[in-house]
């Protein structure tokens, strides 16, 4: 049994600032057993300048999607 919830990335209101990459603390909780998910099962690039990524929970099957602002790399 594995539901699908979007959940928004809290750095999109500043889309344009990218910090330092993410930290163990940063990755996703399961919102049902609270296991820490270490990789995606799958992303999906968007054409409005965002990614997907699709995660489920290995211990309960739980699943949802999180959506990233791309960093833009100045070319010089």
């Amino acid at each position: 049994m594995s539901a699908i919830a979007e959940v928004l990335s809290s750095d999109l209101q500043n889309a344009e600032f990218h910090g330092p990459a993410p930290r163990v603390s940063d990755l996703p909780s399961c919102a049902v057993c609270a296991d820490t998910m270490i990789a995606a099962e799958a992303s999906a690039f968007l054409n409005d300048g965002f990614v997907s990524y699709l995660w489920t929970c290995e211990n309960c099957g739980y699943g949802f999607v999180t959506r990233h602002a791309l960093k833009r790399i100045a070319c010089s």
